[in-house]
């Protein structure tokens, strides 16, 4: 750096030196003189031009926008060498053209002008702004006498005022410099740069030759010169503030790192080496940001060892099990960034809800955000199919059970199976649980199946599987072709109670009777709190709450709302003065995000800390219980079994109210889950579980404690139309197996195989499969024809539009012909002066069997309905007067289908809500619970988005396409449309959407680009986890979307493969 510096002065002094005086000037030079000087001046500009090429751009680290601290002290731009120059050229021409006025000016004019013109020149290249300027001045002579290497002279083209404007600037620094080191405060440095290096004596000679060549100026050429000046100046200002983009060293150097620890990892993995790199063959940086967004500063000793595994290292698949809150999903994460990173593969996680899904998305959008990756969303109406390809960052796929298979389904239509490195699967037993069971074993089942087509091991996709609650994990094993690694590791120990009548018994595996004496309440009762309180539940609530928390399992929704009622009643007033200004915000927020409404019982147990919990609450007021919950506003939740299996709300204390869910006993799997949520770790030391039971089920209590866990059994065959039919119609629609031999095949490595001894031994697999593909062929979805194939005649099936449309769509096949013919009967006479068809069209079949109409509600929004919304239901067959006689009680002889009459008034309840994007009024109108509404909403929106799907693939049904494009968005957010660009921000629901748009965030942009500081004071109770969340989440999407547009870009400009060669087709012809 001070050899480049000492040449920059170098340079400056020999040009100074150089210049030619105002005598030499005067000379008249010949016409030889001024041809070859022509031809000198070109060749040096030539060599000009070339070296500015080589010039290397500089980049400022501070800039400032003050002029001020552009020119300092300077009040015009006269003592400027750079200007100097200018004005002495002027000044010599004007001379030449009194003493010789021949056709020489002409020439000498151009010259300057050029020269002129090519000093405020600007450039700009790449990251950086290059201001290049012509140096050429006339006569420059002797220039070989010191060379000067383009390559180190970085500021060979840099205007004078930016030179100033740089010089400036390090006399501010140095002053700032030397204050600070008067202080004593050592640390304080400042960027070294090269524009910072340059020379005090450097401008000083510049000054003095510019104060004696500016002496001799004429006054007659004044306004002439007055005029360039300000233009000059004009232009230089602009030049001078003009900002060079500012680039972190320290990020730069932090970036390099990560991608040199990267490549590092990925040799790693590759090898057979036992070096697991920094932290598990990944970069350090992982492991900061585990400190940093988790506060994980250490593993578990059972984390390390599964993580360290042969089996993990080798890349096979593998089970692995453990108690609820033992930390099984970090393991999960840390193998999914190894896959992301460093195998550079994209990554499936399935989790079994949609609010699972989202808190998923959230917790890793920070990591993805730092660490270059992707994560997408697959969940209710949401998801890509087939996903985006995505050039260099690796995509992770958050998806539900049903999405999860149609995105598997995708990849192996468009060839992409093999860009899916690994699939983790949390909550694994639920693979015996019904339809949705089914599905999850389909999913699984074709990834085993296509990965046995790759040769090497790196090419397969990995499976990973994590429970608290397996059993028949040999089953599993077997089916998965897994590893099994399982530990009793708890963080928080555990203590198991039995409450009967006033006593507590301690759960003991020892004991004859498998529970020993631990204690007897001590809680002074009155005769109306017996009454009110048989179970004791406020003596054991108050046990604990309000310093630590407690969560109360109800075995039905009213039960929840009820018992929650109930304890408040008798708590003392002193609950009243916990946290109650956060009570206060948090019963403010509950109105605003619900247009002025609460919940009478919200709001008469909040207060307390008390709060109910189940599926009847909306998204909204779920989201912000569990906040409050979570930070301590909240100590008692009283909730139904759904939480136990949702969203991690840890308590000190759990108490069961009943051996029951609902009017079923209770499963040894359910009681797992639910007691699992006691003991916090990191806060709590101990976590308890107390059973409260009569002494009529104690036996029957006493053998759900002892016994082993449930098995799960597949559901594949059991659900016939959603499980075995749906596999077999997409096994033939994605081409995997089209003949019976290969279908067979597939159908030996499910889950269903390995236990078809156990669940069906009347009939073979081979029954079963011939069976369903029969039953497929009749119903119009498969095709069956023969081939001769050596010398044997086989089976093949072909999937028929029908067929491919109901699997494209992931109809349930119960209804894809009653489907059919709805939409087919929709064409006839489609009614679109309103929603309402449409919006019967795309009502859920499976929700209408659960509804049970209001007959008189039904009757007065029949009377409301305009002519055209009355003519929809004329034409479903529904007419008033048949509504009227059900509203009072009459007999009706005429027959009309009741599954027609349930679907209008759900897609009544559906249109109210579209028209009046308010819940709590629609829940009033038709005496319905909130969450019921919301629910029917959401799966409306997904089922419109199956219809979409479904009428794609039907040349016949184009009119709908577009239509159901727009409904389906309105049905996924249900609210005015400029709050749905913040709604797709994972986590923002309706009521923060609104906060955010009244507080002037009224963009994904805007979002994306938020402090969350200034969020938290702006949003009412926002939590800074929440604020980070949402904006991780806002940028992770605008990023995910400027990728999208860019690979979209480059796909147009891309050169077709198959474009035809002009030459080759030209010689062909000749």
């Amino acid at each position: 750096m001070e050899e480049g510096c000492s040449r920059i002065r170098r340079r400056v002094s020999v040009c100074k030196r150089n210049r030619p005086s105002l005598a030499s000037t005067s000379a008249i030079p010949s016409a030889a003189q001024l041809q070859s000087r022509d031809e000198q001046e070109e060749e040096e500009e030539m060599v000009t031009r070339s070296r500015r090429r080589k010039t290397v751009g500089v980049q400022p680290v501070e800039h400032n926008d003050s002029e001020e601290d552009m020119f300092g002290d300077y009040d015009s731009f006269t003592e400027n060498s750079f200007l100097a120059q200018v004005d002495d050229l002027e000044q010599k021409y004007i001379q030449l053209s009194e003493q010789r006025k021949h056709a020489t000016d002409f020439a000498t004019e151009d010259f300057c002008s050029e020269s002129i013109k090519n000093k405020l020149s600007v450039t700009t290249v790449s990251n950086f702004t290059e201001y290049k300027s012509d140096e050429h001045t006339e006569n420059q002579t002797e220039h070989e006498d010191v060379p000067v290497e383009p390559g180190t002279d970085v500021l060979y083209d840099l205007p004078s005022s930016q030179v100033l404007y740089f010089e400036n600037l390090q006399n501010s620094s140095n002053d700032l410099g030397d204050q600070l080191t008067e202080k004593g405060d050592g640390s304080s440095s400042f960027p070294n740069t090269v524009n910072e290096e340059l020379s005090h004596n450097c401008i000083k000679q510049q000054e003095q030759n510019d104060g004696s060549s500016s002496k001799v100026r004429s006054n007659s050429d004044t306004s002439r010169r007055k005029s360039i000046k300000d233009h000059l100046k004009s232009t230089m200002t602009g030049n001078a503030k003009a900002q060079t983009p500012i680039f972190s060293r320290s990020k730069q150097l932090k970036e390099t790192l990560l991608s040199e620890e990267i490549n590092v990892a990925k040799k790693t993995i590759e090898s057979s080496s036992d070096d697991l790199g920094p932290f598990y063959s990944l970069p350090s940086k992982v492991r900061d940001l585990y400190v940093q967004f988790k506060g994980i500063e250490k593993l578990y000793e059972w984390q390390h060892t599964c993580l360290t595994l042969s089996s993990v290292q080798e890349r096979k698949n593998l089970i692995y099990s453990l108690p609820t809150s033992g930390g099984k999903t970090l393991v999960a994460e840390i193998l999914m960034l190894q896959e992301l990173l460093c195998r550079r593969k994209d990554v499936l996680m399935i989790l079994p809800y949609v609010a699972i899904v989202q808190e998923k998305i959230s917790g890793l959008s920070s990591f993805a955000i730092e660490l270059g990756f992707f994560v997408e969303e697959y969940a209710g109406s949401k998801g890509r199919f087939p996903p985006i390809k995505r050039r260099e960052k690796k995509s992770l796929y958050i998806a539900t059970i049903e999405k999860g298979h149609s995105l598997v389904n995708s990849l192996i239509e468009t060839g992409r199976i093999d860009s899916l490195g690994l699939v983790v699967v949390d909550e694994l037993h639920m693979i015996g649980e019904g339809s949705r069971g089914a599905i999850l074993e389909m999913t699984l089942a074709k990834i085993l199946y296509t990965s046995n087509f790759f040769v090497f091991v790196s090419e397969t996709t990995q499976i990973i599987g994590m429970s608290a609650t397996l059993n028949n994990v040999e089953d599993l094993q077997q089916f998965l072709q897994a590893e099994y690694y399982t530990s009793q590791f708890r963080p928080v120990e555990l203590k198991e109670y039995l409450k009967i009548n006033d006593t507590i018994y301690e759960v003991d595996s020892k004991a004859d009777s498998g529970m020993t004496f631990s204690r007897l309440l001590n809680y002074k009762y009155s005769d109306t709190l017996k009454k009110m309180d048989p179970d004791h539940l406020v003596a054991l609530v108050t046990e604990v709450i309000p310093n630590y928390s407690c969560l109360v399992f109800c075995p039905s929704k009213k039960n929840c709302e009820n018992v929650a009622e109930m304890i408040c009643k008798f708590l003392s007033k002193e609950y009243l003065k916990q946290r109650e200004k956060e009570k206060c915000e948090l019963i403010k927020n509950l109105r605003n995000m619900s247009s002025g409404n609460v919940c009478p019982v919200l709001k008469h147990t909040i207060p307390f800390g008390v709060a109910y919990h189940h599926s009847g609450l909306t998204n909204d007021e779920r989201r912000l219980l569990e906040e409050a919950y979570s930070t301590g506003t909240l100590c008692l939740f009283t909730c139904t079994s759904t939480l136990a299996a949702g969203v991690n709300l840890p308590a000190r204390r759990v108490i069961l109210r009943a051996p029951y869910v609902a009017k079923e006993f209770l499963k040894r799997n359910q009681y797992k889950q639910m007691i699992g949520r006691a003991g916090r770790a990191g806060i709590d030391t101990i976590g308890e579980s107390i059973l409260i039971l009569q002494e009529k089920d104690k036996q029957q209590v006493l053998e759900l404690i002892s016994r082993p866990l449930e098995n799960c059994y597949s559901c594949l065959v059991q659900e016939f139309t959603k499980g075995i039919q749906t596999l077999f119609l997409s096994l033939i629609g994605l081409k995997i197996a089209t003949n019976l031999d290969d279908i067979y095949h597939f159908m030996n490595g499910t889950f269903f195989a390995v236990q078809q001894k156990t669940l069906l031994k009347e009939k073979s697999l081979w029954e079963i499969t011939v069976e369903s593909l029969g039953y497929l062929t009749e119903k119009g979805l498969l095709q069956k024809y023969t081939v001769l194939s050596e010398e044997e005649l086989q089976y093949n099936f072909r999937i028929t539009k029908l067929g491919r449309a109901s699997f494209k769509g992931t109809i349930d096949l119960a209804y894809c012909d009653i489907l059919y013919r709805d939409l087919k009967k929709g064409l006839e006479g489609l009614v679109l002066e309103s929603l309402l068809h449409l919006i019967y069209l795309t009502t859920p079949y499976d929700l209408v069997s659960q509804c049970d109409p209001d007959w008189m509600i039904y009757f007065r929004q029949f009377s409301q309905l305009s002519p055209a919304e009355q003519n929809v239901a004329a034409l479903l067959g529904v007419s008033e007067s048949f509504i009227g006689k059900k509203a009072s009680g009459q007999a009706i002889r005429k027959k009309v289908d009741k599954d027609i009459v349930n679907r209008l008034y759900l897609s009544f309840v559906l249109y109210t809500l579209l028209k009046e994007t308010n819940i709590w009024s629609v829940s009033e109108k038709f005496n319905m619970s909130r969450g019921y509404i919301q629910n029917l909403l959401t799966g409306a929106a997904s089922f419109s988005s199956c219809v979409l799907h479904f009428c794609e693939e039907l040349e016949e049904f184009w009119v709908y396409r577009a239509l159901l494009v727009e409904l389906t968005k309105k049905l996924t957010y249900c609210v005015k449309a400029e709050l749905i660009p913040l709604m797709e921000v994972t986590g923002v629901l309706e009521g923060r959407a609104k906060q955010l748009y009244n507080a002037g965030y009224k963009s994904l942009m805007h979002l994306a680009n938020a402090n969350p500081e200034v969020l938290i004071r702006t949003i009412d109770h926002l939590s800074r986890r929440q604020a980070k969340q949402i904006v991780s989440s806002a940028k992770m999407l605008l990023h995910e979307k400027a990728e999208a547009l860019q690979e979209e870009v480059e796909e147009l400009l891309r050169l077709p493969s198959d474009l035809p060669d002009v030459e080759a087709s030209s010689s062909e012809k000749a």
